[in-house]
């Protein structure tokens, strides 16, 4: 695949905002990915937070994951899935923990990390069409 056509060159920082604008209660994931592109590979962090209370008020899942480009003459689609498995501690007064899972699958259509889609399932949680657009990495 030639450089013109796959900006996917190298590794490089990702950082991504997927959230329901206007939707009250509705969780906001904050993605910190690092994208090994010539092997497809990413890895990273995905906090997950959300105006309930705990123990679903925030999570961090770490994450593995694969990033596919399609290429349809000058049309690209790029494909993130992601998963991983985060703890979950029962409240006081029960005692005990359980090992939730977390998956997402993120299309974007063009040649940036603007206007993609996202489905995240995590726990019991399943949250579809959800926008998701790049935003500026900490430093």
């Amino acid at each position: 695949m030639s450089t013109e056509t796959s900006p996917l060159i190298g590794l490089y920082q990702l950082c991504l905002l997927a959230e329901q604008k206007g939707l009250l209660g509705a969780p906001t994931f904050h993605l910190g990915l690092l994208v090994n592109a010539p092997h497809g590979t990413v890895t990273g962090q995905v906090h997950i937070t959300q105006a309930v209370t705990p123990p679903s008020g925030a999570v961090t899942v770490n994450v593995t994951g694969t990033l596919h480009e399609l290429v349809f003459g000058p049309t690209v689609t790029k494909v993130l899935t992601l998963s991983g498995q985060y703890i979950v501690s029962f409240p006081p007064p029960a005692i005990g923990s359980y090992l939730a899972h977390f998956s997402a699958t993120i299309v974007f259509h063009g040649n940036g990390w603007v206007n993609g889609l996202g489905n995240f399932h995590w726990a019991n949680h399943i949250d579809n069409n959800v926008p998701t657009n790049s935003i500026a990495c900490p430093k």
